[in-house]
């Protein structure tokens, strides 16, 4: 019987490892925005499950496990069905080329440094653009196969959210690639390493957002916007739709939805910690601090998700589709000609 080759074991290893902690990420999302929101509003909230209420997302998997499955008499039943898989499939799939730190030895466990990441693809911006934008057709597909109208008209606004802001998010991207010479956001990460210098004296790390602050802007304003979240969550707005695209749903299949929701904020927020605020680089303190540090920018962006949601209203429809056409992508056509100009005759 061959041997098993010990880097395989690992690389499955890793992808074990990172499919759990995106699970315990969602968990701890639902969480933190409890104990957020309720600080903001001047409340303790959940304290009974568990300290300070940890336990309490557990409590709420368990209750909608436990729930019955009901799906409207008239809906399609195999693409009610299919529609949650999508969402939280698309979801998942996005993170596995997003590294979050520098290839280790795990502290001289392996004899050769293992990178920090499920796939190594030197177009993982692509990939993670193209990926992440196929989650809409998990949330189209759940409001047009509920036969429910607040279901459909939460898919049909999901679609055009979609299409209003992709074309920004793409903007943005491309401006991050003009700067870095490469899709690989491995590389986009490296090529942020060390500081810039003024006479000698380094006064600044080598971010891209110094470079595009614009362009940060425009990707977290668009991220919002893709994730469906507030002040643009309009797929799912409550006070109009009931709860948008999956009103008819409930156990695990809304749960599914809910996963994708908060799965998907931190692979946004992943993105822009490796694409703007310079990934796991550290200089001049150990590369494994770098893990920690990674992960600390990662929680302030995921920290600014909650924090824009219980402290801006949501935009009325209209505004939706003006803020989109005729304020960010002029915005992220302007950043992207200025960012290329600069390439171009600045070297930059």
């Amino acid at each position: 019987m061959p041997a098993i080759d010990p880097v395989f074991l690992i690389q499955v290893a890793l992808v074990v490892v990172v499919f759990h902690a995106l699970l315990l990420s969602a968990a701890g999302m639902v969480w933190a925005e409890r104990k957020v929101a309720a600080r903001l509003q001047q409340r303790f909230g959940p304290t009974m499950t568990g300290p300070a209420g940890l336990l309490q997302p557990f409590a709420d998997v368990f209750k909608l496990f436990f729930k019955e499955e009901l799906r409207p008499k008239a809906a399609d039943a195999v693409l009610f069905y299919i529609a949650p898989c999508i969402s939280a499939t698309t979801a998942f799939l996005a993170f596995c080329v997003v590294p979050f730190g520098p290839p280790t030895t795990f502290f001289g466990l392996l004899k050769e440094p293992i990178p920090l990441y499920v796939a190594d693809v030197n177009v993982a911006m692509l990939v993670v653009f193209a990926v992440a934008s196929m989650g809409v057709y998990g949330i189209v597909l759940a409001g047009w196969s509920s036969n429910s109208k607040y279901s459909l008209l939460g898919g049909l606004r999901s679609s055009a959210q979609m299409i209003s802001y992709e074309l920004s998010y793409g903007m943005a991207l491309a401006a991050v690639l003009l700067l870095a010479n490469s899709l690989s956001l491995q590389e986009v990460v490296n090529s942020q390493g060390g500081y810039w210098h003024l006479f000698g004296i380094p006064v600044a790390p080598r971010w891209l957002v110094f470079v595009q602050p614009i362009g940060f802007f425009i990707f977290m304003a668009a991220g919002i916007a893709e994730t469906n979240r507030a002040p643009f969550d309009f797929p799912e707005a409550e006070q109009e739709l009931v709860a948008g695209y999956h009103t008819e749903y409930s156990s695990m299949s809304f749960a599914l939805f809910f996963l994708a929701e908060y799965v998907n904020m931190v692979t946004v927020s992943a993105v822009a910690t490796n694409l703007y605020l310079g990934g796991w680089h550290l200089q001049p303190l150990p590369e494994w601090l770098g893990i920690i540090w990674w992960f600390g920018k990662l929680s302030v962006l995921l920290f600014f998700y909650l924090w824009i949601r219980w402290t801006l209203p949501r935009y009325r429809y209209d505004q939706l589709m003006q803020f989109g056409w005729k304020f960010l992508l002029p915005l992220s056509v302007v950043n992207l000609l200025i960012t290329a100009a600069g390439v171009l005759f600045f070297g930059l």
